[in-house]
């Protein structure tokens, strides 16, 4: 199954904050990842962070990188053939540098496939009933796949 994702982090390059990740079908899975950067970049300051709860009160997660790790990892365990969809190169960089626990270390997940689409005109932020929560983009960017498809 398909799991779309969008994550927030603190500016070009910056530390995750949060990972969204919208279910093809079923429930879909957010984390705010802690601790927050000490030192916020003024635009993610503005227009993430005032957001970061902005989900049903059941999905709202706020981990340290080691347990949102493993918390993941559960959720996607139970999928055979888990396919991670990101319309942005640094989702999927960010996910994976979260999956890492140590240098040498990763969670227990037996397998994890990646696509990235490009999605030229499309805005998972203009698209967002929250923009820039990363699982209110997450489901947008669903949206308009599944919606492509029909």
């Amino acid at each position: 199954m398909r799991y779309f994702l969008d994550t927030e982090f603190n500016g070009f390059g910056g530390e995750l904050m949060s990972v969204g990740l919208a279910a093809e079908h079923g429930d879909d899975d957010y984390y705010v990842v802690l601790p927050l950067p000490d030192q916020l970049h003024d635009w993610v300051a503005r227009h993430v962070v005032p957001y970061l709860r902005s989900v049903p009160p059941m999905l709202h997660t706020e981990l340290d990188r080691i347990a949102a790790a493993h918390d993941i990892a559960n959720y996607l365990r139970a999928d055979r053939d888990p396919v991670i969809v990101a319309d942005w190169p640094e989702d999927i960089a960010l996910f994976c540098r979260l999956l890492m626990t140590a240098e040498t270390d990763v969670v227990d997940l037996p397998g994890l496939r990646f696509e990235y689409l490009r999605t030229p005109g499309f805005s998972t932020a203009r698209n967002s009933k929250v923009p820039h929560n990363a699982l209110h983009d997450a489901r947008a960017l669903r949206d308009f796949v599944l919606g492509s498809e029909r």
